[in-house]
């Protein structure tokens, strides 16, 4: 997974899904353009911003006010710090009733475009209209402030990845494509994020001209393919997945069945999180490849590669450095204990009560699924603190990593 482009000295951010865990992320990059720009005495550049489900919302606020520089974090996390989850976390009662009643129908019915999910997605819908000004998007490419912004979707009926692509020019370099991603050159707007952070069961698909789309993560939640092929040189994820460092026990003491919501909450990691891993680890792999084929047959050995490869000229397979900052505590837990705490108390209604249920310490292992759902403000700080620290944990590698000029050359 090597970049498509000759080297171009390009900085791609790549932002994952994780719904409510997206907090995580924004601390992170806070650090990073704050923090690490002043220590290795210039800005950061982010030249592709690339994002799917929570991670587009995310990458499309960052290229919103990607003219304000570092301060551009300033703007996010006052968005995710005053969040209101009795707003965006509502049952769908019409919705759950018009499934149920759809399945038990001896033959089909249209279906209302209204229906899919058990969330009420309007609360989001409202927050990302009006919390991020798209129109600045444009203004802030052809300025110069970034290259490109990608948002990825999931075309439901067919399965594929569909790779919304934001450029100056309005077109996607010519790249090879596969039978599952397809790339359209388009002025991203609210329907794109919503489309890609329409996570199924959870929120209902999404009508982009009369196709609906569902959550970028089924088929890709690490966007690297279209950073790559933006002509990145260096690319920065983070992921808000917590990995346990306990061996994996399977003599032990017998387990209890797991429910539905511990299940769903586990598909969510599944469909969400985990690939991250093996994607970076395609990627290193092809990089040691290039690496060992140069030193072996010389400096023209990639060149050489790509154009027996197909490839034109300055396209095909090149090195791409990357560092991948992930969550170092169980969010999970996080959002158990949160819920909780006195400081959860305030949240009555059908929403405290679920929260309050996902989060009973007899079923402590749905608090997977709880952490999608907890869209509230002051856990968003938590997050947001917790991916400050993380980096802060990292920062001399991080300097290094953005210090480096001769990525790419």
């Amino acid at each position: 997974m090597a970049r498509a482009l000759g080297p171009t000295h390009r900085t791609a951010l790549v932002l994952a899904g994780g719904a409510a865990r997206g907090a995580y992320e924004v601390g992170v990059v806070q650090h990073v353009l704050e923090q690490v720009s002043k220590d290795i005495g210039r800005d950061v550049r982010f030249d592709i911003l690339s994002g799917t489900s929570v991670g587009a919302l995310n990458a499309c606020g960052m290229a919103a006010f990607a003219d304000l520089g570092p301060a551009r974090m300033g703007r996010v996390v006052d968005v995710w710090t005053s969040l209101d989850i009795v707003d965006l976390v509502r049952l769908d009662a019409r919705g759950l009733f018009e499934m149920t009643t759809r399945l038990l129908r001896r033959s089909p019915t249209a279906v209302s475009e209204n229906v899919g999910g058990f969330i009420d997605p309007t609360g989001l819908e409202n927050l990302v209209h009006r919390t991020i000004p798209f129109d600045r998007i444009d203004a802030n490419i052809r300025a110069g402030q970034l290259t490109a912004l990608t948002v990825s979707a999931t075309h439901v009926r067919s399965g594929r990845t569909v790779v919304y692509v934001h450029t100056r020019d309005a077109t996607v370099p010519s790249w090879k494509t596969d039978s599952t991603t397809r790339a359209v050159a388009t002025k991203i707007n609210a329907r794109h994020a919503l489309a890609s952070a329409a996570i199924p069961i959870l929120f209902r698909a999404v009508s982009l001209d009369g196709v609906y789309y569902a959550d970028g993560g089924l088929r890709q939640n690490v966007p690297l393919s279209p950073a790559r092929r933006l002509g990145a040189s260096r690319v920065f994820v983070v992921n808000p997945r917590w990995v346990s460092d306990e061996p994996l026990a399977l003599d032990g003491e017998p387990e209890e069945a797991p429910g539905l919501l511990f299940l769903l909450g586990k598909t969510l990691n599944a469909l969400l999180l985990d690939r991250v891993e093996s994607d970076l680890s395609r990627l290193e792999t092809i990089n040691r490849i290039l690496d060992a084929g140069t030193r072996a047959y010389g400096p023209g050995f990639i060149e050489v590669l790509n154009r027996e490869m197909g490839y034109r000229d300055g396209a095909g397979l090149y090195p791409m450095k990357n560092m991948l900052v992930r969550a170092t505590a169980d969010i999970g837990s996080m959002a158990a204990d949160f819920v909780q705490s006195p400081a959860f108390s305030r949240i009555g209604g059908m929403t405290g009560q679920l929260m309050r249920r996902l989060a009973d310490r007899d079923s402590t292992r749905e608090a997977d699924l709880l952490s999608y759902l907890l869209f509230d403000g002051e856990f968003a700080r938590q997050l947001i603190e917790l991916g400050r620290r993380d980096a802060a944990a990292r920062h001399e590698e991080l300097c290094a990593f953005f210090a480096d000029d001769t990525v790419g050359a």
